[in-house]
């Protein structure tokens, strides 16, 4: 890949905090995100402090994938479009 080039990639932030925090816990440390409440904004933080620009969509293949194979139902189920 050169290095001009941009991959746009998409994560879901709680996959990443997840690892993070697994990470953490086996080094022996015992993390804690949100203790006070609704922890997006602290899981936000956490992602910019990696250099991952957080997305409130996450993966958004999954859906496609899923709404994808809908339409392939509906169509053979029901003829529709």
């Amino acid at each position: 890949m050169d290095d001009d080039t941009t991959v746009d990639e998409t994560y879901n932030p709680w996959t990443i905090v997840n690892a993070v925090f697994r990470e953490l816990a086996d080094a022996g440390l015992h993390p804690v995100l949100g203790a006070a409440g609704d922890p997006s904004e602290a899981a936000a933080a956490l992602l910019v402090a990696l250099g991952i620009r957080p997305s409130t969509h996450g993966d958004v293949r999954p859906l496609q994938d899923a709404k994808d194979e809908l339409a392939e139902l509906r169509q053979a189920m029901f003829g529709d479009s």
